[in-house]
């Protein structure tokens, strides 16, 4: 993998647009990311993982807050990287979950994170792959074979993050390793083996309750002791067995005895079932014998009612038959007297020939009131109405002179709506001019008081460059001075290097009679290389004081550029000029809209005002025709109603319809007449008249059914045998008389025959044999009952126990079985899982499973860190991973111990000075970066970056570091340090600086010579 370009907005440190040429760091290998502390170095880094994870490393990503506090309001953080992986171009642009202004109303509001994942085509165009975040970190994760926790490790080696690793107990290192090397399915298997020896422990718990449980009821089945618990595996089986065994026997011999006593019990019951019958027998023949007797007594009662029932029902016709008769005169009765109440209704006495003129008569006259009563209704409601016409004819009238009067009135309002609006325009088109010129006085103002800050700035920087200048020259005289001295001791450094038996490097030989001796001014390599080092020191920092005062006169040139000739202080009147006028024209333009709604407004009246004068024209027509038309329609409506009034009287009258003349109706003396009284008067006079009719002929059929009644009468006493009516009648019998009567003769007649035929077979009273004791007998089976009853008890309760008894054995031998394996298994998985778990007494290191993986990787994190911590420490240290448990640690396997070869002891790494930590921590860093991108099959890194720690380290160890970072760019790898220590910015010559200041930092390249 190898980044190519990264481009950060409004994120971190970065309000302003970042871009960062990553291929143009590249070229050098070695490449410098420098800057003050705080500028935003590691928000570089943090922005390469935010592209391709979305997320930061660290404690920072907790914060959850990645835009820029100082980015301009609105501006969306986004972040794009370009990178190559596995042979393919691609390009991530995220943007992080941050809050914006509402676009309406106030407040934020949440714009939720985003990201666009594409890929390069041979052509030069990017085909979008994803724009889904769970997608995009899937696709990655598979491309770069890591997860961030992992890319982290091994492509940013974090800033003092191994030097706790270090340091760290074995429980920490195993967190930080499980993560990195994701081991976890074998903590999985550490569980899966706690919770399969839980579970059995709770099976075999479970099991050995079930067995508690059958041996509880056995024992309470059978009434006896149970084994101890802890015989139960050879014993309990017999003893259950033994118990059932009793328990058959007892219920064989309690069979036998049942069978005894229910022979006996039987005997007894039948006797005493005999002894019953005959008792029974002998009481209903005694009951027979009494009840003939009373029945035969009862004769001639029995002969009386059977002679009244056949009389009764031979008089039933002859009663209907002159109910019949009565029915029929007392309806005559009735309809006599109607026809006389009805008569007495009628105005004169009509004969019955006259009742059908009489009834045509009142059906016209209904007829035409009751087509004259909506007439009437209409009537009434015309003469409502005449009066409100009446008004609304005035109401018109008056309004058609209001309309004129604002027709007339309409273009003086127009007129001034007009001028208004002109003269607001005119005043608002002046806003432009207005606000360009506020914001050149102000611009100028603001520019003229920052030149004059900037002239203070000046001079003072000048002169500190000035100064640096002088510390420049002076030390780079002291280094001259150094370096001559050296070169006078030449000889004697020389000397001081030779050895006894070692060549000189000079003339070779491997005798030195006479070494020369260092004088008092003699100096060495290291005294040059420090005076060398103040120098750079001195030169970096006149650089950049000559750079500031370069930054600062271009500023100040572009300031005056922009005051041109204006004063702060005589600025004050044009200024207050301007404002006043911008506010002027500003409320001239919100007025404005008013303004041309106003003239909107006039035009519309206007035109409504001629509209509603043709309105109100219009309306005054329509009014004057309705209120014409009612007048005509109630004159019309007053002569139909009249006519139908003098008919409907006239035919009350008893008059004949043609006798009166239609053209002159006869209007009552009070006036209008009243319909609605008229029409329920005849309405009751032609109902009295039909009804009158219709009784007439009720009558003459009334009298004919009167006639045939009798002679029906007549005619049933002949036929019953009756001499006379009354005899007839006499006779009769109410019907619950009758009933009464033949239920009486009919149980007469069937009880004795009852008895007679249960005294059929009855022997003569004198010759019965005497009844048997049944007291006796009742006692005895009592008693054979009670016997039996307590040998079907004892039967059925031995029975039911050894059933019992013997399902019980059953269960507990299936429950013994099913219990055997599950304890052979609990032993089994509490055996492994306390070794897995590393607290058995067969793990002496008490080592985890996963522990022990972790070791295996452990070690080859080791031998890899090894290899460059060699050469970093001039072969004096090595790393050395131990399995016993370190200090105040209860678990072993993950201890380190950093082996001193100078001294040939291993001691903990907590012992380090701070650069021995950082070299120890580094190599240790390089060696997991390794094994990290191994295990995640290989993936190439050809970016990588290492993060601070440089500042702990003396000239020396300084040099192998360095020369260590120099062999990562075998196989064109780019690394990327991370440091503001000025011997690496003299080091490495390509530097990504990172600035800082009031307005947030930005991003420039440089490269040395």
């Amino acid at each position: 993998m190898r980044l190519h370009r990264l481009e950060v907005t409004a994120f971190g440190p970065f309000p302003e647009t970042v871009e960062v040429d990553l291929d143009a760091l590249s070229d050098a290998g070695l490449f410098l990311l420098t800057g003050p502390t705080g500028a935003g170095k590691t928000s570089v880094l943090d922005a390469v993982c935010f592209a391709l994870y979305g997320d930061v490393p660290g404690d920072r990503g907790s914060a959850k807050r990645l835009r820029a506090d100082q980015a301009a309001p609105g501006v969306r953080p986004r972040v794009e990287l370009e990178l190559s992986v596995a042979g393919r171009r691609l390009r991530l642009v995220r943007t992080p979950a941050w809050e914006r202004e509402k676009l309406r109303g106030t407040g934020t509001t949440t714009e939720q994170a985003s990201v666009v994942l594409a890929e390069r085509l041979p052509d030069g165009e990017w085909r979008t792959l994803s724009t889904r975040l769970d997608e995009t970190g899937h696709l990655v994760g598979d491309l770069l074979g890591m997860t961030l926790t992992q890319f982290t490790q091994v492509a940013m080696l974090p800033q003092g993050r191994f030097q706790a690793f270090l340091r760290a107990k074995s429980e920490d290192r195993h967190k930080l390793l499980q993560q990195l090397f994701r081991t976890g399915r074998f903590e999985d298997v550490e569980a899966w083996l706690r919770e399969h020896r839980s579970g059995l422990r709770r099976e075999s718990t479970r099991l050995q309750q079930v067995v508690a449980d059958l041996v509880s009821r056995v024992s309470e089945t059978a009434d006896a002791q149970p084994p101890e618990p802890d015989s139960w595996e050879d014993s309990l089986l017999a003893w259950a067995g033994g118990l059932h065994t009793t328990a058959v026997t007892d219920r064989d011999h309690s069979a036998s005895q049942r069978a005894t006593a229910e022979t006996g019990e039987a005997r007894a019951r039948e006797a005493l079932e005999r002894a019953r019958a005959a008792h029974d027998q002998h009481r209903r023949w005694s009951r027979a014998r009494t009840e003939r007797a009373a029945l035969l007594a009862r004769g001639d009662e029995h002969a009386r009612q059977e002679t009244a029932l056949a009389d009764a029902r031979r008089a039933v016709p002859v009663v209907l038959a002159d109910r019949r008769h009565r029915e029929a005169g007392a309806a005559l009765d009735r309809l006599a007297r109607r026809v006389t109440t009805l008569r007495a209704e009628l105005p004169v006495a009509l004969p019955d020939e006259q009742l059908a003129p009489h009834e045509e008569a009142l059906l016209l006259a209904a007829g035409r009131v009751r087509e004259a009563l909506p007439r009437l209704a209409e009537l009434e409601e015309i003469e409502g109405r005449l009066p409100e016409q009446a008004d609304a004819r005035r109401q018109a009238r008056a309004r058609v002179e209001a309309c004129a009067a604002d027709v007339a009135e309409a273009p003086d309002r127009l007129r001034a709506a007009r001028d208004r609006l002109l003269a607001v325009q005119a005043e608002a088109a002046a806003l432009p001019a207005h606000e360009a010129g506020l914001v050149s006085v102000r611009e100028a103002i603001a520019a003229a008081v920052e030149a004059r800050s900037v002239e203070a700035e000046l001079a003072s920087a000048r002169a500190e460059h000035l100064a640096a200048r002088e510390v420049t020259v002076a030390t780079h005289e002291r280094l001259l001075a150094v370096r001559e001295a050296r070169i006078e001791s030449m000889a004697s450094e020389l000397a001081g290097a030779l050895a006894v038996g070692g060549c000189c490097p000079v003339c070779g030989s491997h005798e030195h009679p006479a070494k020369a001796q260092p004088g008092p001014d003699a100096t060495d390599a290291a005294a040059e290389k420090d005076a060398q080092r103040r120098l750079d020191d001195a030169k970096t920092e006149e650089h950049l004081r000559a750079e500031h005062v370069r930054d600062l006169e271009t500023r100040l040139a572009l300031l005056r550029d922009r005051a041109g000739d204006t004063d702060p202080d005589r600025s004050g009147d044009e200024l207050t000029r301007l404002e006043t006028a911008c506010r002027r024209s500003r409320a001239a333009a919100e007025q404005a809209p008013r303004a041309a709604a106003a003239l909107t407004r006039a035009e519309q009246a206007a035109a409504d005002a001629g509209a509603a004068l043709d309105r109100a024209r219009a309306h005054l027509v329509e009014v004057e025709q309705q209120h014409a038309t009612a007048v005509r329609d109630a004159d019309r409506l007053e002569a139909e109603v009249a006519a139908a009034g003098s008919l409907a009287r006239h035919a009350l009258a008893g008059g004949d319809p043609d006798d009166l003349d239609p053209a002159e109706p006869e209007l009552p003396l009070d006036g209008r007449p009243d319909l609605g009284a008229l029409e329920p008067a005849l309405t009751r006079r032609l109902t009295v008249v039909r009804t009158l009719r219709d009784l007439t002929h009720e009558h003459a059929a009334a009298e004919t059914a009167v006639r045939e009644a009798w002679a029906g009468c007549e005619e049933a006493v002949s036929e019953a045998g009756f001499d006379d009516l009354d005899a007839a009648l006499a006779a009769a019998v109410p019907a619950e008389e009758q009933e009464r009567l033949a239920t009486a003769v009919e149980a007469h007649r069937t009880r004795l025959a009852a008895v007679s035929e249960v005294l059929s077979d009855a022997p003569d009273p004198d010759s019965e044999e005497p009844l048997p004791d049944l007291d006796t007998l009742t006692a005895q089976h009592a008693s054979a009952q009670e016997l039996l009853g307590a040998a079907h008890t004892r039967a059925t309760t031995l029975r039911v126990r050894a059933e019992r008894l013997g399902a019980l054995v059953t269960e507990l031998t299936a429950a013994l079985e099913e219990w055997a394996p599950v304890q052979e298994q609990l032993r089994l998985a509490t055996s492994v899982s306390s070794f897995v778990d590393g607290r058995s007494a067969d793990n002496p290191l008490q080592m985890r499973l996963s522990a022990y993986v972790l070791a295996w990787r452990l070690s080859q994190v080791v031998a890899a860190a090894n290899e460059r911590l060699a050469r970093m420490s001039d072969q004096r240290y090595s790393l050395e991973h131990t399995g016993r448990r370190g200090a105040g640690e209860t678990r072993g396997g993950l201890s380190l111990l950093v082996r001193d070869d100078w001294s040939g002891e291993s001691r903990d790494p907590v012992t380090l000075s701070g650069g021995e930590t950082f070299v120890v921590s580094l190599a240790l860093a390089l060696g997991l970066a390794d094994v990290i991108a191994q295990e995640a099959g290989g993936t190439e890194l050809d970016t990588l970056f290492v993060d601070e720690g440089f500042g702990s380290l003396d000239p020396e160890t300084l040099e192998d570091v360095m020369d260590t970072l120099d062999s990562l760019r075998e196989g064109g790898r780019v690394v990327g340090v991370v440091s503001h220590v000025s011997e690496m910015r003299d080091r490495i010559p390509v530097q990504l600086h990172v600035t800082k200041g009031r307005s947030g930092s930005s991003v420039r390249l440089s490269r040395g010579v």
